[in-house]
Order: structure tokens, then sequence, then C-alpha cells
């Protein structure tokens, strides 16, 4: 997030050239940013955040590259890895939130087991549905990480066609058949949207982004650009927007155009974003922000919540009244993150203890990956 297992007939695919040891602050940057994206567009619904900065499909490429690193050494042990850093951090988040639907009147049925393992959208009520409609990230995340052994050995066998056609499946969706009515069929749709940046992430690991033509790779991506921006925009009377968070078929091409030259940009220029240590304030919040990827993720929700009672009791005071923008979403947009900030060091130790690592308050060191 012992060598990876191959017939005789896959070669093992190497890097082309030794990636520098330590954090790659290029993509600690990028997954940073996709953070702040993320709690952004959460306090302001901004429809076009998705078209500046699409967070979700940044997110999973990275963790693809992750993850196909990860599987040089034997799958199941990384498989064993990746559930015990992700479920620790969800079931202490989990228990804050089933404990609370469960006080507000929730009664949950046999469905309560994919609050031990998201599978599924773990079930809820209406009052925490704010908390929980963000699962569907960890959901999908968990499916990949499952599915990655295969989908590794799939792509190695023809990388470039393998990437090319796992769009297709998002668009027999859109197209041909729009898939069960249910978990399963918000399941796939999630994983088809985001299967060529999960897989783009294995092709920046194995060298092929880097191997590739700048042509090719520039047309491609500005035609899948064109296409999710004219299918969001075309499309604004079926979804009532064009924000690409509605519309899982301009989601998927927008995401594959921009992650694509976002990744290729790296593997070809070799950017590192080395610099970013004279920063120093600068530096250390990505750090944190990528050892905490986890807890910001599932906190920020709740953090908006109690924002909103919490400014409310301000009112009550003339003076917070008169001079602070209590009715400014921007004014929430900062107390959100005041929260976050409190809930890094309250909750994200968990994070730690997952990772067999010395739980800390605040990260100063190495940054752990999400699901890395």
């Amino acid at each position: 997030m012992g060598a990876h297992s191959r017939t005789g007939t896959v070669p093992a695919v190497r890097p082309s050239r030794p990636e520098p040891a330590g954090r790659d602050r290029y993509f600690d940057t990028l997954r940073a940013l996709a953070l702040v994206r993320v709690v952004t567009y959460h306090t302001f619904g901004w429809a076009w955040c998705g078209l500046v900065f699409p967070s979700m499909g940044v997110m999973f490429a990275l963790a693809g590259t992750l993850m196909a690193k990860s599987l040089e050494r034997p799958a199941p042990k990384v498989l064993r890895s990746r559930l015990r850093r992700l479920l620790p951090p969800f079931w202490f988040w989990g228990f804050f939130v089933v404990l609370a639907m469960l006080v507000h009147g929730w009664m949950p049925g046999r469905q309560i087991v994919y609050w031990v393992v998201p599978l599924g959208d773990p079930p809820g009520n209406a009052w925490g549905e704010q908390a929980w409609e963000i699962l569907w990230y960890l959901r999908t995340y968990l499916w990949f990480v499952l599915l990655s052994p295969l989908l590794l050995r799939l792509f190695r066998l023809a990388p470039v066609p393998v990437l090319v056609l796992s769009l297709v499946p998002v668009l027999v969706l859109g197209f041909v058949w729009s898939g069960p009515d249910n978990r399963l069929g918000s399941a796939l749709w999630d994983l088809s949207t985001y299967l060529f940046c999960w897989m783009l992430g294995f092709a920046h690991r194995d060298g092929v982004l880097q191997r590739a033509k700048p042509v090719p790779v520039i047309v491609l991506s500005l035609a899948a650009l064109g296409y999710g921006a004219w299918y969001a925009f075309g499309h604004q009377a079926d979804f009532g927007t064009y924000d690409l968070d509605e519309n899982p078929l301009a989601q998927a091409f927008w995401s594959a155009g921009f992650v694509t030259l976002l990744m290729w940009a790296k593997a070809r220029f070799g950017i590192g974003f080395a610099a970013l240590a004279r920063f120093r304030r600068l530096d250390r919040a990505v750090t944190v922000f990528n050892a905490r990827a986890v807890t910001i993720y599932l906190w920020h929700q709740i953090a908006l919540v109690l924002a909103v009672p919490l400014i409310d009791r301000l009112w009550d005071v003339p003076a917070f009244e008169t001079y602070l923008p209590l009715d400014s979403q921007w004014f929430l947009f900062g107390v959100g993150w005041v929260l976050i900030a409190f809930f890094v060091p309250a909750c994200g130790w968990v994070e730690d203890v997952a990772a067999r690592r010395k739980p800390t308050l605040l990260p100063g060191g190495r940054a752990a990956r999400m699901g890395g």
C-alpha cells in the first residue's frame, strides 16, 4: 500500500533504474495534497474540485505502486501485512461510530459483519451517514489489495495492453450492463472506476512509464482527459451536476489522464521534491500527513460534523459573534482542521500499533505509508 511467484513464461520485471533510498517526497506530497483536497471537498462541496485534482485516483495509483513493490515478497505475507495495517485503525474508528449510531436508535442485523471486514459497505443509519459514507474507499482499497497478486501477474503478461484494457470494465458498466443494485454493484462500479489508476501504479513501479515515449503518453492522456470532461459536462442533465464523484465514467477517464501525466512526469524526469526539506514546517506536515493518512481520512468527516455544534456555541459569546466569521464555510474549514489536528495525536497511534511500531503522538521521523 521472497520474490513474487511467477511461471517460467513470465519474466521478472524490475524498475529500469534503482529508486533512491528513503521516502519519495513527490509521492508523499501528492498524497498529502489528495487528503487536503478530500477535506476541502467535504467542507465546501465544490463540484470543480475533482477536475482540479482527482484525489482518489491519485491515492489509488500511489497505493498500486506500493503494492507492486511489496509483492516482491511472498503474497500471503504482504496481504497479512496490509490487513494488519488497515483493519485496527478502522476498528478503532468504527467502535465510536457504531456506538454513536446504537445510541441514536440504530439496530444492526447480520450485515454488521462488514464493520469487521469491510468487503462490502458497512450498514448504518441516516444519523451517522456523513461519517460512514466515506468507507467506500477502504472497501475498494481492500479489494484491490486482495486482488493485486492476480492483477500484477496479469499486468506483467502484457503491460501496455492490460493497462489500456483496464478501462474496459467501466465502459461495460456504463453502456452495456449497469450491474446489480446492491453492495456487489457498488463494489463493481468503484473497482472499475479506479482499476486503471491502480494498474498505473504497477506500470510506474515496473518502469513501464519511464520507458514510454512522450508523444503517445501525452496524446492518450489528453484524449482521456477530453473524454472525461466531455462526458461530465455533456451529461449534467443525467447526474444533476458535472461533479466527477457523481459520474463514475467521467471520473474514470479524467483520473486516468490526469494521474498518468503525474506518474509519467515522475518517471520521465525523476521529480523528487527533495528541496521540500528546506521548508521544515511544510516538510514536517507532509511527513505527518503520510504517517497518519488512514487517521486523517477516517476522522476528517467526524471533525467536520463536530465543528458545527462547536461553532454554534461560539455564537453565545458576544465578542466571537462580533469579530469572528462564524457563518463562513471557511471558518468551518479552519475549525475542522483544528479538530483533525486533535484526532491525529489522539487516534493516530493506532496506526503505529497496527504497523508494529512504537506508538507516537506526532510522527517526526520516517513516515508510514498508507497501506505501505
